[in-house]
């Protein structure tokens, strides 16, 4: 007994001053050591900040910049030449092609080589009886971006016409027609569900497969279902094919609640659209699988799938703000988003009626894209097994 009151003795409830103190800054030291040596929990602490002021401070906005025009001049008189210097020296657009008729207009809107055209009149002086008219044609699948452009031209051509009065003379009066391609009553559902469709299956593939994943990790059955007469190969299928199901059936509840409700038509061919739709679910899978290898619990694999999935399928993608308002290394790195080319798939196929034909480069992209994704997955996933 007086061994241990001796053991126990320099434990007496009255430590010495400065004790508390001591084992509080020993404890906040182990933690600020703890959290860097976790690479993965500087790059959440640290990059995911960063990554986010320089988007939204940067990349944001609902100016148009750069936007494509089409110039179709039936003639080469002075003050059509003087319009289209105006327009092109003007930095919300881009003069791309200047057309003499305006049977091709269509092709460029088809082709993405145009995302707005200005049709001028013969000769703007010569119109002395009636009123020259201008028209305005805009790709109305994006309504905010139609809106823009137009009132931008409109903007552009009304200060053009102040100019163009000589002083003491009649006024010159311009009229405007103006014509939306696609989306004539500028419905905000015509951008809004292929934005939906893409948010939706990148969710549901992605993130819950991830997760489904690590759960198993997490609570040591994966060891289990990995030696039972089932290849890991059938064993990872079996595990996604429910959530590409479960897509399958989300994407038909949209196209009926769009169709049904919002009125959004599907112009093109559904057996194309349910093709593309597989496609970009195989994509997902392919990056579930690899937030599963990368990620050690269920709350890492969340925070990859919100930080580094979902935050650039909504910003790089073109569904909620214009690709050509960013910077060029935004407008890079999102040509490595699988979403992103779907959207432009979806929205062509469902608001445009293209075929296949119109859109097979976009097509091939996320094709590469999933057999890149499918083979790094599978590859990593076997040498984490062994």
């Amino acid at each position: 007994m007086n061994n241990k009151q001796s053991i126990n003795q320099p434990h007496s409830p009255t430590p010495p001053s400065g004790g508390r103190g001591a084992s509080l800054r020993a404890f906040l030291r182990k933690e600020f050591l703890h959290v860097f040596r976790d690479k993965r929990t500087l790059l959440v602490m640290f990059g995911l900040p960063i990554a986010q002021i320089l988007i939204f401070g940067f990349a944001l906005t609902n100016e148009v910049k750069n936007a494509r025009v089409l110039i179709v001049n039936p003639s080469t008189s002075i003050e059509n030449s003087k319009l289209i210097e105006q327009i092109d020296a003007s930095s919300y657009f881009t003069v791309t092609h200047i057309a003499s008729s305006r049977k091709d207009i269509e092709h460029y809107f088809r082709n993405n080589e145009a995302q707005c055209a200005l049709i001028l009149p013969e000769d703007f002086s010569s119109s002395t009886v009636s009123p020259p008219q201008i028209q305005i044609v805009t790709d109305a699948t994006d309504p905010n971006f139609a809106k823009t452009v137009v009132f931008y031209l409109s903007a552009i051509i009304t200060a053009f016409q102040q100019q163009s009065i000589p002083a003491g003379s009649i006024p010159m009066v311009i009229k405007t027609e103006i014509r939306m391609l696609y989306n004539p009553s500028l419905m905000g559902a015509m951008n809004f569900v292929p934005g939906v469709i893409a948010l939706i299956m990148m969710i549901v593939c992605t993130t819950l497969t991830a997760i489904a994943i690590v759960r198993e990790k997490e609570m040591g059955t994966m060891e289990t279902l990995l030696v039972s007469p089932v290849k890991p190969l059938a064993l990872l299928i079996a595990k996604t094919i429910p959530y590409a199901v479960l897509s399958l059936v989300n994407l038909s509840f949209i196209l009926l609640l769009s169709n049904l409700v919002l009125d959004v038509p599907v112009r093109g061919s559904v057996v194309l659209l349910l093709f593309e739709c597989f496609l970009y679910i195989i994509s997902c899978l392919a990056l579930g699988l690899m937030i599963s290898n990368i990620a050690t619990s269920q709350a890492v694999a969340m925070m990859i799938s919100m930080a580094g999935i979902l935050l650039p399928t909504l910003l790089l993608t073109g569904f909620l703000f214009p690709l050509e308002n960013m910077p060029w290394i935004f407008q890079w790195l999102s040509n490595i988003v699988p979403a992103r080319w779907f959207f432009i798939i979806v929205k062509s196929v469902m608001l445009k009626g293209m075929g296949l034909q119109d859109i097979w480069m976009e097509t091939s992209i996320l094709i590469g894209m999933t057999v890149i994704l499918l083979a790094i997955s599978l590859k990593k996933f076997k040498i984490r097994l062994e």
